[in-house]
């Protein structure tokens, strides 16, 4: 294959397209898709559409803990061997160009997506029910398009600022399969009002696929919960309010309350509270495993992780938290040959069923992209930054009172925005979310609170990190073969 950029297509959903892989092969360039045979039959639109989701899940667990390590909540161990360590320590990160991975993985997909917008209307149904499946795989491709460019926007521009939104670099929008396009950047507002709009088509497309508890498809309710977090992101507070409250108002997510739920929905991925669970299985569709936070050791009868949770995460949660109960768990460890116990992050155990063969964890669970429980603190945060401290406490409330059995009361002003704010850090603690938070709320952070130093590589650079809100390094820079490649690009500051 030719060497172009990165808005050429992968593979990853071509191989999927198997009816057309011998026209592809035989009659196209190996960079480009022939967008008149490769879509012929509804059995052509179902694999792609197949494809669409194994890449995406692909995504959900590469950025799972990727941004997580970057932020304040995790101390590095000694076992930690710098696989992860130059994100953890910010600088040696970012020179190594690491973040072109996510870029590179993120414009991949959407140039197939891209691909298949523009090819199924080539294909010709035959009847009602070929029809309602070409419509919801259309209404998937223009959902997953909206939710690659959230996370191209959230990694690679600005945090969304209506003042300077419309000047702001954003992200390069490709909307029609073009292997060889080389986009300007759009501003973040033009970012943001794609992504919008690709929600809104999908939205009409899926109105009709209900919701339901675990979605392992798209539907009309991950639409709306992409929607409620894309403009809690714009601070769009009405509109963020709307679409959370609509699926807190249906009712058909209801929020675990005891710590034997809780426990049992992450260690055997229950369904409950997700508004989409991504497809797996033990054979061709296994998750990631979440090694870095245990690691055990036969051998040495004890966990060997890379991070651990800090101090100062632990102490956030009071002990009746069933979140408490679930997310963290005193373990023997050895550590580089120290010995001892630390409380280590175990909200991902591992599903049992992906132990295939062995009684020790793989530390597979399914993702989680999409829970109840963000949408009630995107409904708390939006109210409350919308002046509505009532709405904003009783979201608040509802989610505090199920973890904790207590509510609040009388919150208004700095103190209900802190409120949230913890709450939000408690519930989504190690779910990727951390790092994007912290850059839209404008805050910096200082790691602190090592439980242990015996067990850490400890340092300025490491547990003791500290970032200021200003760091040019919140945003991640354009990768350098794309800047090479591809003139009509700009860098994000700081980073020429």
């Amino acid at each position: 294959m030719k060497k172009l950029n990165i808005y050429i297509a992968s593979v990853l959903i071509i191989i999927a397209a198997g009816s057309s892989c011998k026209k592809l092969n035989d009659q196209n360039p190996h960079d480009a898709i022939d967008l008149n045979t490769a879509f012929e039959t509804i059995s052509d639109a179902q694999k792609w559409d197949a494809g669409t989701y194994s890449a995406l899940r692909g995504n959900f667990d590469m950025s799972h803990n990727s941004t997580d390590l970057q932020a304040d909540e995790l101390s590095v161990s000694l076992s930690e061997g710098n696989a992860n360590g130059g994100q953890y320590r910010w600088g040696a990160f970012f020179g190594a160009d690491q973040p072109a991975g996510y870029w590179e993985g993120w414009y991949a997909a959407l140039s197939n997506i891209n691909a298949a917008i523009t090819g199924f209307p080539n294909i010709k149904t035959t009847n009602a029910t070929d029809a309602a499946s070409l419509k919801q795989y259309t209404g998937d491709l223009y959902l997953a398009r909206a939710y690659y460019y959230h996370r191209l926007i959230l990694r690679f521009g600005k945090a969304y600022n209506p003042a300077t939104a419309a000047t702001d670099l954003g992200v390069p929008l490709v909307l029609v399969y073009n292997p060889y396009a080389k986009p300007p950047r759009a501003t973040v507002k033009a970012t943001y009002a794609q992504i919008l709009s690709d929600i809104t088509t999908a939205e009409g497309l899926l109105a009709n696929v209900p919701g339901q508890q675990g979605a392992q498809v798209f539907n009309i309710d991950v639409a709306t919960a992409l929607e409620a977090r894309v403009r809690l992101d714009m601070q769009d507070w009405a509109g963020a309010y709307t679409a959370a409250n609509k699926l807190i108002a249906s009712g058909n997510y209801p929020l675990i309350s005891t710590l034997a739920g809780f426990q049992s929905y992450w260690t055997n991925d229950g369904i409950q509270e997700d508004i989409y669970q991504p497809f797996t299985n033990t054979t061709t569709e296994q998750p990631s495993a979440s090694y870095p936070y245990l690691n055990y050791i036969a051998s040495l009868n004890a966990d060997n992780p890379s991070y651990i949770p800090t101090g100062s995460i632990i102490g956030l949660y009071q002990n009746s938290d069933i979140r408490k109960g679930t997310y963290f768990a005193s373990q023997a460890v050895n550590i580089n040959g120290v010995s001892g116990n630390l409380i280590l992050i175990t909200k991902y155990p591992g599903n049992p069923i992906f132990y295939v063969g062995s009684s020790v964890s793989t530390y597979q669970n399914a993702p989680k992209p999409f829970r109840i429980a963000e949408i009630y603190l995107i409904a708390a945060e939006a109210a409350a930054n919308n002046s509505d401290a009532g709405d904003a406490l009783t979201a608040l409330n509802a989610l505090h009172e199920a973890r904790c059995g207590t509510s609040y009361s009388e919150l208004s002003g700095t103190a209900l925005t802190d409120t949230i704010r913890s709450e939000r850090t408690r519930e989504l603690a190690f779910e990727g979310y951390r790092l994007d938070d912290l850059e839209r709320w404008g805050l910096g952070f200082t790691r602190s609170d090592p439980q242990n130093t015996n067990f850490l590589l400890t340092g300025t650079s490491t547990v003791f990190l500290s970032i200021p809100a200003s760091d040019y390094q919140f945003i991640w820079a354009i990768p350098s073969n794309d800047m090479t490649l591809n003139p009509n690009l700009v860098q994000n500051p700081g980073w020429n």
